[in-house]
């Protein structure tokens, strides 16, 4: 049964089901009134299925069907240690409150159906859940615990609210501290506890990579290939094949670079660069994945359900086997490779005046890295007189690097570097002058940047944490990011006006209820922002930004301000990117580890060819809904996953310090207390009950904690000096103790 049939049958079931005549019936009552055929049970089924999913059909307590009721909603219950829950109804800015004797056997994530309850005046809404209509998982990982009789499991998500129970002989022989998986068998309610089966057994707590595995399998993110796509990879050839160069452009002559991590081995894109009549021509090189990646074929569907690439620290599960990331569809140093390429002529005002986006062939000349890259930056700004007279320098091979004059004694290594480079001076030259031109004009026109200091995490063989700190945004990396941001708008305002199906990386403007909240915020600390009717425009976020900047309450406004923004997604409709204040955009630079950039390049690819007809056109807007939607869905568990391990390795390397005392400021301040973060970004809490000198109330008007007493105040950016008194991975926390208050 195709979409169009299941509507066209679950409208009239449904007007049925609404009509006085309709009187609550088991299902196979129903089918009988309705005379469904026998052959359409299954299809009956499924249409009643779909009614109930969307939470307009419920069975009562007698197993029979009625309708839902007005005061009914249907959405994702959220749920806490504490036992009571929130539920996010799509479209809806405030969440339902969900008592603990109101949450039925709803866990987090759950999607559910819940009666709304009279409300008091002044308080928000507060729901009971009636049925579960999804379960969000029915595995769920955790640590298990042996008694005499039975056994236990705490879930990893403290949010599941509820210890589950294992009985005698459905343990699989797991002990004490045995990370596990567990089946469940009944989810439990408000009077008993849930109960599973142990499926699976991770490994101990304490053995290496054991707490990595556990997210994967908690997040249910596949780790191996299957047998298809294994066979498939046996007939994907290892170099370019003459044949398949036919027809490309050819752009091997050109000097061509990829900048990248050192430990990179997927490399998927390239850049070229020159400059003529004071005009830029960038081009953007993008791994041509599709030529070996084609639709339905087993490393497609594979590729499609990962929907992204997943980044644990010192783990990558990628979306496509290394066979093909590393091999084929990288773009290694001296190698010819086919490319999906956006060739942009650029003024120097930054507009793209033309551009054209090309089936490829290209050879990389140098793989260069964002290290090296920083060296010959930090060259630059060393250098003892002006950039283009250095760039001229390194463009005559009779001038050797030691004679050339700096302010400070550089590394040998940023000699070498430099040296190494010297072919490249004059393609850095125009990297470093094109990327400025391009930033400042999207700053210009409201382009928001998020300077939320990032973590950088390094462990040792053993996956053990060594090293925490703020990840470096430098100038290499800007670089790339400013190129590649104007490639996506570039291919998405091409095939928007070519009125295409095609997939978009959308990111609407924010609800004006939550920018009227932050505004209120704001206010207390002397800021503002002007809004529109209905609409804020993305300049007054960045004017906000520049304000706050080097002071203390930087780096709370800065969260608040991105959590008052909606999540980013992919869609079939261009509907800007708010973020970015651009009109057109989308992700045509990673089809390796991200799907979406994967099926526009198939997409584009057709096109380029002729062979985009009616029929191709249609078979697209009846699958892109669906690859949007997944997509998102699988970036959105893979940031939930990465989140989810860079906590468990900040606890890890805080564990040994415990009893150490730490400079810290205070990051953040609610009625439970006070969040500090260190330097290296790890942050944790002081609870409110702990601060001993006083009784402790949260001003929140001022932002601020204020003894009874003595007047004390705790404020936003404060420099304090904590000691570390808990780091619980089972708990998920890190807590703090105040040992005294340095001047802010």
């Amino acid at each position: 049964m195709d979409l169009q049939e299941l509507e066209e049958k679950k409208d009239k079931i449904y007007s049925f089901l609404q009509s006085k005549e309709y009187t609550p019936m088991k299902l196979k009552e129903l089918a009988s009134i309705l005379q469904v055929p026998k052959q359409e049970k299954e299809e009956f089924k499924e249409v009643i299925d779909k009614l109930i999913s969307e939470g307009k059909v419920i069975y009562d307590k007698r197993n029979c069907l009625k309708c839902s009721g007005d005061n009914m909603v249907t959405g994702y219950f959220s749920g806490t240690a504490k036992g009571y829950g929130f539920v996010r109804v799509e479209g809806e800015d405030n969440d339902i409150f969900i008592p603990p004797d109101k949450t039925g056997s709803a866990h987090d994530k759950d999607k559910v159906l819940v009666n709304i309850l009279e409300q008091s005046t002044g308080r928000s809404r507060e729901g009971e859940v009636v049925s579960i209509l999804e379960r969000a998982d029915d595995h769920i990982t955790g640590t298990f615990q042996r008694t005499k009789t039975y056994g236990f499991v705490i879930p990893d998500n403290r949010k599941f609210g509820s210890d589950i129970f294992i009985p005698h002989g459905f343990t699989k022989g797991a002990v004490t501290g045995h990370k596990v998986v567990v089946e469940m068998t009944d989810f439990g309610g408000p009077d008993k506890k849930p109960e599973g089966h142990v499926t699976e057994i991770i490994g101990h707590i304490d053995d290496p990579g054991t707490d990595i595995i556990s997210v994967i399998r908690a997040f249910g993110i596949p780790m191996e290939f299957p047998e298809g796509v294994i066979n498939q990879l046996k007939d994907i050839p290892s170099e370019v094949a003459e044949e398949e160069k036919v027809g490309r452009l050819d752009l091997r002559a050109e000097q061509t670079i990829t900048i990248d991590s050192e430990t990179a081995k997927d490399l998927d894109d390239a850049i070229t660069i020159s400059k003529k009549d004071g005009m830029y021509t960038l081009g953007v090189h993008i791994a041509d994945v599709s030529q070996y990646v084609t639709e339905n074929s087993p490393l497609d569907k594979e590729a499609l359900k990962r929907g992204t690439s997943n980044y644990l620290i010192d783990s990558v599960i990628p979306m496509l086997p290394h066979e093909l990331s590393n091999g084929i569809c990288s773009l290694n140093q001296g190698t010819d490779r086919l490319a999906m390429s956006c060739i942009m002529e650029i003024t120097p005002k930054g507009e793209i005046k033309g551009h054209r986006i090309a089936e490829t062939v290209i050879n990389v000349d140098r793989r260069m890295t964002y290290t090296n890259v920083q060296r010959v930056n930090d060259a630059i700004d060393a250098y003892d007189g002006s950039e283009q007279e250095l760039f001229a320098k390194l463009s005559d091979a009779n001038v050797k690097i030691s004679e050339l004059k700096f302010k400070e004694k550089l590394s040998g290594e940023i000699l070498e570097t430099l040296d190494e480079y010297r072919d490249f001076a004059e393609m850095f030259r125009l990297c470093l002058e094109l990327s400025d031109i391009l930033r400042a004009r999207r700053h210009k026109r409201g382009s928001i940047d998020f300077d939320i200091p990032e973590c950088e995490i390094h462990v040792d063989e053993m996956g053990k944490p060594i090293e925490i700190k703020p990840y470096d945004r430098n100038r290499a990396t800007k670089i790339i990011e400013d190129f590649m941001l104007a490639a996506n708008e570039t291919v998405a305002e091409d095939y928007f006006w070519q009125e295409l199906p095609f997939v978009y990386r959308t990111h609407e403007t924010p609800d004006p209820e939550k920018i009227t909240k932050l505004g209120i915020f704001i206010n207390n600390f002397g800021y503002t922002i002007k809004m529109g009717q209905e609409e804020i425009h993305p300049k007054e976020l960045q004017k906000l930004l520049e304000k706050i900047e080097g002071t203390d309450e930087e780096a709370l406004i800065s969260r608040l301000t991105l959590r008052s923004m909606k999540q980013a997604k992919y869609t079939t409709t261009c509907d800007g990117h708010f973020g970015l204040a651009s009109k057109y955009y989308c992700h045509f630079t990673s089809p390796i580890r991200r799907y979406p950039d994967l099926q526009i390049h198939r997409i584009i690819k057709e096109n380029l060819r002729g062979k985009l007809n009616e029929k191709r056109i249609n078979h697209y807007n009846k699958i892109l809904n669906d690859v949007a939607f997944l997509s998102s869905k699988c970036e959105r568990r893979a940031d939930e996953a990465e989140r989810e391990v860079q906590k468990l390795k900040k606890i890890e390397f805080m564990e040994p310090h415990i009893g150490e005392i730490f400079d810290g400021v205070i990051s953040g301040i609610s009625t439970m207390g006070i969040y500090i973060e260190l330097p290296n970004t790890v942050e944790g809490m002081v609870k409110i009950e702990d601060i001993q000198d006083d009784f402790y109330y949260f001003d929140e008007e001022h932002y601020r904690l204020i003894g009874r007493n003595i007047n004390k105040c705790y404020n936003l950016g404060q420099r304090v000096k904590v000691k570390l008194e808990e780091a619980d991975k089972l708990l998920r926390s890190i807590i703090f103790s105040i040992c005294e208050e340095e001047e802010s």
